[in-house]
């Protein structure tokens, strides 16, 4: 992301006791480093909900809901005339109902400059278009003999949110603690399968912050999936529609450890089960919140389905022809192709996949129409007219897999008279 898009350091204590084996100091935090796409986007980091004391703050009421009442000078001097002019200049107040305005009038007569008591000058904190815009928002009040300007922030926005805070460089809070994380694992498997799990309130916190409702969320070191448990924890409180990409490699368990013995040879298994776990636990204390989507697909990084030829001219031997007459591995299936020809076409991997039988064929439906995908053998025109009248975007066939040569020259035709938009590939 570069230096220019860095945030912060913020220092979250997941070992309140601090480490034992560490000499001098016992660490108690770890580090989590923060940078963003583009720092100069206001929507990289959101804020968070305010709570507790923060909301007594807003001790007022009217009929937009609580409110409080802010200063409208701003009270740092840096800011003033000289270095701010545009935010320098006079409102005037109507002394009967508090009401402000840029313009002086019969009605509102009092003069307030942003100045200091003691007469310092410095400036106000919106400009006069501002003011004007949103001026049911100010208020003034007198206080002793002098008259002073507020706006009035309300607890809730647009669609009754909460007010949100920026989120402060030190977490203290005890449910980010690794111990929490122990305790949520032992809870999901009955055995703690996992060292030191990441607390999912931690998780939690950082997917609030960092992402919106319709955002893809990817952890490359995934562990036992506590970013995943977090993301669907948090989709129920906003009711969000995040999605994530889970990436672990198969790295074994010791046979020593409680994962081993619990049946896990791999973490990438613990990961797998802790979603399906974690999913149903979800959906079992929500159940009002019946659409939520705890699926999930696993995939596995392998070499191509199609066997390697490196062979010179000058090497070959007709043998060697001959056994490149199927040029599909043998241990592969039908679905592994379907993977290959998906990211070859760039097609969305978390898409619907439906199965259907068609004149004795195994038919893959993407997404319905999308794509289109038959690696059978035998395959003949009935078939291929069949496909066709679903004028999908894609149609994908084994090179080998026609029941002649004469039907596989056909195809291009047919397509071309019953979905002349499809795309047709052949592997």
């Amino acid at each position: 992301f570069g230096a220019d898009n860095f945030v912060a350091q913020l220092a979250v204590q997941l070992n309140p006791r601090g480490r034992n084996l560490d000499k001098f100091i016992a660490k108690t935090h770890e580090t989590v480093v923060i940078f963003v796409k583009d720092y100069m986007n206001d929507n990289s980091i959101y804020g968070v909900e305010k709570e507790g004391r923060m909301v007594e703050e807003y001790n007022k009421k009217d009929d937009f809901g609580p409110f409080r009442l802010l200063g409208l000078r701003n009270r740092n001097q840096a800011f003033n005339p000289k270095t701010r002019p545009n935010l320098y200049f006079p409102l005037f107040i109507s002394e009967k109902d508090g009401s402000v305005s840029v313009e002086k009038t019969d009605s509102h007569c009092v003069e307030v400059l942003p100045n200091t008591p003691d007469g310092t000058p410095t400036c106000w904190t919106w400009g006069k278009k501002k003011v004007v815009e949103e001026n049911t928002l100010l208020t003034a009040e007198k206080s002793g003999v002098e008259w002073r300007i507020y706006r009035k922030d309300y607890l809730h926005g647009a669609e009754g949110k909460v007010a949100t805070t920026l989120v402060k460089s030190i977490w203290t809070d005890k449910d980010i603690n690794n111990d929490y994380g122990r305790k949520e694992i032992k809870s999901l498997f009955g055995a703690s399968v996992m060292s030191f799990p990441k607390s999912v309130e931690l998780l939690e916190r950082l997917v609030a912050i960092g992402s919106n409702k319709n955002d893809l969320i990817l952890d490359f070191f995934s562990g036992s999936a506590t970013t995943a448990h977090a993301i669907m924890k948090q989709n129920i409180k906003d009711v969000g529609n995040r999605k994530f990409i889970m990436v672990q490699l198969p790295e074994e368990c010791d046979e020593k450890s409680e994962a081993f013995k619990s049946g896990y040879q791999t973490i990438a298994e613990i990961s797998k089960e802790r979603i399906r776990r974690a999913g149903r636990k979800i959906k079992e204390e929500n159940p009002e919140n019946s659409n939520l989507d705890i699926g999930f697909r696993v995939l596995k990084v392998d070499s191509s389905n199609m066997n390697e030829v490196y062979y010179t001219p000058d090497s070959i031997s007709k043998g060697d022809l001959l056994d490149q007459i199927e040029h599909i591995k043998p241990d592969r299936s039908a679905e592994d192709l379907l993977f290959q020809i998906m990211l070859d076409w760039g097609v969305d991997l978390s898409l619907p996949i439906r199965k259907e039988e068609i004149e004795g064929k195994d038919i893959y439906f993407i997404n319905d129409d999308d794509l289109v995908a038959c690696f059978d053998k035998g395959i003949d025109e009935s078939l291929i007219k069949s496909l066709a009248t679903h004028k999908p975007l894609r149609a994908v066939f084994r090179d080998d897999g026609f029941v002649s040569d004469s039907v596989k020259i056909n195809v291009e035709q047919i397509f071309k008279q019953l979905a002349p938009a499809t795309d047709i590939k052949a592997i």
